[in-house]
């Protein structure tokens, strides 16, 4: 081998080496012998780096994965000899080898297995076992090839194809019959010579068992000798995670549901009285952690037991699997009480599933109703935050502690199904309690308290958040709340969480100021001073801003008293912060977003007069388009990137806030009847100068066209008269993007205002289509994906458009930009869009395009293929359209399992229909007699389709062309 290159294989060499290493990988993969050098080395131990002898293995790995068949007996007995004699100089060596080359070893080995072990190497265990023996290292390798071996043959996350799949059950089940008993046998020895004076080994058996344990026979290991010595591993502290791990594979384990319950029932007696369910003097959360994932196997297995049992009508061993369910009980209470989250998560599946089974109890004993409460505190306890938790700065505890939140809040509605009563009681005692003294109560408790109210509104469903109505017990449980909520004060809390989670409870609970509109100021205050969106913290401040969006929009008409208070307190939060003053806004243009639509939303729903609201909405934009000019001059003039970039974003900010205010108009308040159209009119005035400056044309334009299409939204045809200047403007030298997202504006005009605006789209028909084909015909570099992304993302853009422009009845936009179609050599305008057409359909492998393009020939057929279509239109079908229809679905790159591809096929065949439709028996004419046998179609498939295509009913014709 080469010395120099194999340099390269350590993670520290140079990346010259590297690449040569790689090289010489990739030569000896290809090579038909280079293999035996690699095995040659390994057999007689020729090297003693470690990162060559790995790489030796992967090549002999390749070789067993991808080469074998080709291989002659001779060289497959080579290998086998090679790793037998590498596996007896492990145990000779004074050194054991790194952990990284045991396991690519173990993995070859396992590859090896499953090819030979059902022909060549029925004795591959055997074999292994007498090289091995009882010597440690020897052991170890053997533990790890079995390891590798369950991996290949039953691992879930590796994708097998069904041959692999029948071949791994046809493995197992010759390893059931011919060697699985000895392979127990083995284990049983080894942790019997080491539990005692090798922990390492004892934990790879374990670890070995716990995963053959699903797939071999249960009463091999599941018998008193093997039990035993797992339980005797309960109490060694360096082995008992392990056998907490295996006795949990051990109970997962699929049986009959009578013989499961004893399984546990036995098991759960002997874990007892070695005092394991004595959680409060175990100081290891490790092991805790283990004990409490088998304790909820366990309950889970009784569950799942009772739920058979049900099904299967046997009344009375459910009832005694039931009995042995609620003996785990309060076990299940200690560890999901427990203070550590670890412990406490793994047993809330058990914990759900027993209230699962709570709730389809006719009645509940005084012991169960016990058990929910209990349950009941543990959640409300564990959902307190801890001291630890930093709100400033979340990490990955933080996180693991939000998710932890979430098992809960499981928790908690399924107790809500099991007790509603119940839970708005606790919930109600806890909430009263804690908010009578909160000033002197810690931050976590107050939160908590505002959490669960926060959360009894999903845990207790009502239709469109309708709390206060209704059940009467509850809707005034709720409402005395909710008044305690926004009277105690504690919205003044000086925590976050408590802050946030005030804001938070009083959105979700809206529909509480529609029944008591009294407490809506001291709400509304809250939001508006330093506790909502004047807070000291930016991410309260944040959150606010979109709360209060929420809010407002909610109480709409309760909101009339306070309109003009409420806008004069927000004035300040409106202003747009120009990049140049250095003064840090206490929201962010994001946050400022929210507020915009506020006061859009304020002044739209009031009860004032059009003049009133028009009055308002200037005082709103005005500030806003007077920015815009003096920034957009200032940017004219600017020189330094970095400021023109700030300039540009603000000027962008500014169109963003004039467009979030438009949200507010609906079908019932539209701009007209809110006199606010000239308002907008003015901004579009002032905003469409910035599409002509040559700076930082992407942000500025981008801000523009989203405008743009809001007013087509708002202003309707008001907006027409600044169209064709703004498309002007926007197809100046532009490139892909910008088409790209242009398109969906004259799209949106198109669909809008369809003949209308016909004089404009034949005006800037062939501009646009001149802007496209421009970015097109550039040439890009082979391998750039992103350029060849943008080009297919355009080319479907500009197919959407004439899709758009058919769709709409406007085919003569097209027909007008020339008249003949006879004339294709000179293949002008309308030939040269209609060639696009065909190209779409049949050259480029998109079949999103594809359909489309199906879609527009057809509806052109339609519209133009009838006997007083175009002069020449009917030629045209024939020459082109019709072989489109043939050679598309023939493309190799056409695959029938893409189901985009399958649409674009249903299209093909409905341009195919739509032509018989048009052209009747002259199509047929043209298809029996000259197209298909042009194609040597044979007579009696040129017959079948011909009837196929003329069926009345078009879903045959389609099936017909699938098939």
């Amino acid at each position: 081998m080469d010395e120099q290159a194999l340099l390269g294989l350590n993670p520290n060499a140079d990346a010259d080496f590297r690449q040569r290493a790689l090289a010489v990988f990739e030569q000896l993969k290809i090579s038909q012998d280079a293999w035996q050098v690699c095995a040659e080395a390994l057999a007689q131990s020729i090297y003693s780096d470690d990162h060559i002898k790995f790489f030796c293995f992967q090549v002999l790995e390749h070789q067993v994965k991808f080469k074998y068949p080709e291989l002659t007996e001779v060289q497959q007995q080579l290998i086998r000899e090679t790793l037998v004699t590498w596996l007896q100089a492990q145990m000779l060596n004074p050194q054991p080898e790194k952990t990284f080359i045991r396991n690519k070893a173990a993995q070859v080995f396992a590859l090896l297995f499953v090819t030979e072990y059902l022909t060549k190497w029925p004795k591959f265990f055997f074999d292994i076992l007498s090289v091995v023996d009882l010597n440690p290292r020897g052991v170890d390798m053997y533990l790890r090839i079995l390891m590798a071996v369950d991996a290949e043959l039953v691992d879930r996350d590796v994708v097998h194809t069904s041959e692999e799949a029948r071949r791994n059950t046809l493995l197992k089940d010759t390893m059931r019959e011919q060697c699985i008993p000895s392979l127990v046998e083995s284990w049983y020895q080894i942790l019997q010579n080491y539990q005692y004076n090798n922990s390492e080994l004892t934990c790879q058996c374990l670890e070995v068992v716990g995963a053959y344990v699903s797939w071999i026979d249960l009463s091999l290991i599941a018998n008193e000798r093997f039990i035993n010595i797992l339980l005797g591993h309960m109490s060694v502290e360096v082995l008992r995670e392990e056998a907490c791990d295996c006795l949990f594979e051990i109970v997962n384990k699929g049986m009959d549901p009578i013989d499961k319950t004893k399984l546990v029932e036995s098991l759960c007696q002997v874990l007892q009285s070695a005092g394991l369910f004595s959680i409060d003097q175990e100081d290891d959360v490790d092991f805790l952690a283990r004990f409490s994932k088998l304790v909820n196997g366990m309950g889970q297995a009784l569950i799942a037991s009772w739920t058979k049992l049900i099904k299967n009508g046997d009344m009375k061993s459910a009832q005694d699997t039931l009995q042995a369910i609620e003996a785990k009980v309060s076990l299940m209470l200690q560890l999901l009480i427990h203070e550590d989250d670890d412990i406490s998560s793994n047993i809330i599946g058990f914990c759900y599933d027993y209230l699962h089974i709570l709730k389809q109890l006719s009645a509940l004993s005084d012991q169960q109703k016990a058990n929910v409460e209990a349950i009941m505190l543990a959640v409300m306890k564990k959902l307190t935050y801890d001291e630890e938790y930093n709100f400033e700065n979340e990490g990955e505890d933080e996180a693991m502690f939000v998710e932890y939140r979430k098992q809960l809040k499981l928790l908690l509605d399924r107790l809500a199904q099991v007790s509603p009563e119940l839970l708005l009681a606790s919930v109600r005692r806890v909430f009263n309690t804690t908010l009578q003294n909160w000033q002197t109560t810690r931050f976590m408790e107050v939160e908590v308290a505002i959490r669960l109210l926060y959360m009894l509104a999903e845990a207790l469903p009502v239709s469109h958040g309708a709390h206060f109505s209704g059940d009467v017990t509850k809707a005034t449980a709720l409402q005395d709340m909710m008044r305690t909520l926004v009277t105690s004060g504690v919205s003044a809390y000086q925590h976050t969480s408590v802050t946030l989670e005030f804001f938070e409870t009083v959105v979700r609970y809206e529909k509480f100021f529609a029944v008591e509109p009294q407490h809506i100021p001291v709400v509304l205050m809250a939001f508006l001073d330093h506790r909502g969106l004047r807070h000291t913290s930016p991410k309260v401040r944040s959150r606010t801003a979109y709360l209060f969006s929420r809010f407002v929009k909610s109480l709409n008409k309760q909101m009339n008293p306070f309109i003009e208070d409420v806008l004069n307190r927000i004035q300040d939060l409106l202003e747009l912060s120009p990049p140049e003053n250095g003064y840090q806004a206490l929201l962010s243009s994001d946050d400022q977003l929210f507020i915009y639509e506020t006061a859009g939303v304020l002044i739209v729903n009031s009860e004032y007069s059009a003049e009133r609201k028009q009055a308002l909405m200037r005082n709103l934009l005005t500030p806003l388009m007077e920015k815009f000019k003096v920034l957009l001059e200032k940017l004219m003039m600017a020189q330094d990137e970095d400021r023109q970039m700030a300039l540009a974003d603000c000027l962008n900010h500014a169109v963003g806030f004039a467009s979030r205010t438009s949200k507010a108009f609906s079908n019932k308040q539209t701009v007209k009847q809110c006199g606010c159209s000239e308002v907008y009119l003015d901004c579009l005035q002032t905003f469409l100068p910035a599409l002509s400056c040559p700076l930082q044309k992407e942000v500025l334009r981008s801000g523009v066209r989203t405008f743009l299409h809001r007013m087509i939204i708002c202003l309707e045809e008001e907006v027409l008269p600044f169209i064709p200047s703004a498309s002007e403007h926007m197809l100046k030298d532009c490139e892909a993007k910008d088409l790209q997202e242009f398109i969906p504006l004259i799209n949106q005009i198109t669909a809008k205002f369809k003949t209308q605006v016909s004089p404009f789209l034949q005006q800037m028909f062939m501009p646009l289509l001149h802007a496209i084909f421009e970015v097109l015909l550039l040439p890009a570099e082979e391998n750039d994906q992103s350029a060849a992304l943008e080009k297919q993302m355009l080319r479907r853009s500009y197919f959407a458009f004439l899709q758009t422009v058919t769709g709409s009845g406007m085919s003569e936009v097209i027909a007008n930009q020339g008249n003949s179609f006879q004339c294709v050599s000179g293949a002008e305008n309308v030939e040269r869009v209609l060639f696009t057409v065909i190209q779409g359909a049949v050259d480029y492998p998109d079949p999103i395009a594809q359909k489309t393009c199906f879609i527009i020939l057809s509806k052109l057929v339609e519209l133009w293929g009838g006997k007083d279509g175009p002069v020449g239109f009917a030629d045209f079908v024939y020459k082109h359209i019709v072989p489109a229809c043939f050679l598309a679905p023939l493309k190799q790159t056409f695959d029938l399992a893409d189901a985009q591809t399958v649409l674009a096929l249903s299209e093909c065949a409905v341009t195919l229909k739509t032509i018989h439709l048009k052209r009747g028996p002259e199509c047929i004419q043209y298809l029996q007699q000259e197209y298909l046998p042009s194609l040597q179609v044979a007579p009696e498939i040129i017959q079948e389709f011909c009837q196929a295509l003329q069926q009345p009913d078009a879903k045959v014709f389609k099936n017909y062309l699938k098939v």
